[in-house]
């Protein structure tokens, strides 16, 4: 049985959000990055009228910036403040909270005058700095386990950020390098990081991530992250992130492990189900 952690408060346009404690877990979803104005609304929009349908606490999420991608010339998103901009118009039109990740200390302060939800990329998850820019913006902070980290070593990360001061903490498992192109989900990673007092997230779309199997892109399969998600919440989590496109396979960042956003209610509806009998027992 899952120890009860303190619930981490979001803040959003129509109230708080809370992550952990006696609701439901909350959504937190998008398109791996910002392609425009018109499909973030549309995306935002739609997962945000299926998670009011259904009782669901949901956090937009898309990057304006993708630093980590596998060659040069391959899409990022449309920067810092363009992407800023359609987050924070995001925001304010569709009322719901937002988030994006960071790579550089100098993003942060510009990035929480916007997004509610500062995130730190699994591969820059022990970089002291960045998580000090981060904790000192006041805004809560998600941090992604490394994929080379076993899940007690985010102990330190959390000792960092406390001793920083920051608002509030979330940590969230996207699997762990095993081979070559290829990562694995440990369901008791979920558990171990939970005892360290914080909300744990599972991320089931990058999970399902194949780290530059295309050479010069990731490649990833799709059809994992469903059961995986499932897995997750029936162990116990606090948040399940997903990328969700219209049309995944013409996504310009991380399509071949995206969910298409026609399949979203489907798949929260079998989530929800899940959650009930595991918050039952």
């Amino acid at each position: 049985m899952l120890e009860p952690v303190q619930a981490l408060e979001i803040e959003a346009p129509g109230g708080p959000v809370h992550i952990g404690g006696d609701g439901p877990f909350t959504l937190i979803a998008g398109p791996c990055a910002i392609e425009g104005r018109d499909m973030a609304l549309e995306i935002a929009g739609e997962a945000a009228a299926i998670c009011r349908e259904l009782g669901l606490p949901y956090i937009f999420k898309a990057s304006f910036d993708k630093a980590n991608r596998s060659a040069l010339g391959a899409y990022r998103g449309p920067g810092l403040d363009a992407g800023l901009a359609i987050l924070a118009e995001l925001r304010r039109s569709v009322g719901v909270p937002v988030t994006t990740d960071v790579h550089l200390p100098e993003h942060c302060a510009p990035a929480a005058e916007v997004v509610d939800l500062l995130q730190i990329p699994a591969f820059l998850c022990r970089q002291t700095d960045l998580l000090a820019a981060a904790a000192a913006t006041g805004r809560p902070v998600n941090v992604k386990k490394g994929q080379f980290l076993a899940p007690r070593d985010m102990g330190n990360v959390v000792d960092k950020l406390r001793g920083l001061g920051a608002a509030g903490i979330l940590l969230t498992e996207r699997g762990a390098s095993f081979g070559y192109n290829n990562l694995v989900v440990d369901m008791r990673s979920l558990v171990l990081m939970r005892e360290l007092g914080v909300p744990v997230c599972f991320d089931a779309t990058h999970s399902v991530q194949q780290p530059g199997g295309l050479g010069a892109r990731s490649g990833g399969d799709r059809r994992f992250a469903p059961p995986l998600a499932r897995a997750a919440v029936a162990v116990g989590v606090d948040a399940i992130f997903m990328e969700i496109h219209p049309e995944p396979d013409r996504a310009l960042s991380d399509g071949p492990n995206t969910l298409p956003l026609g399949e979203l209610r489907g798949h929260l509806e079998a989530l929800l189900a899940l959650d009930r009998v595991r918050r039952r027992r």
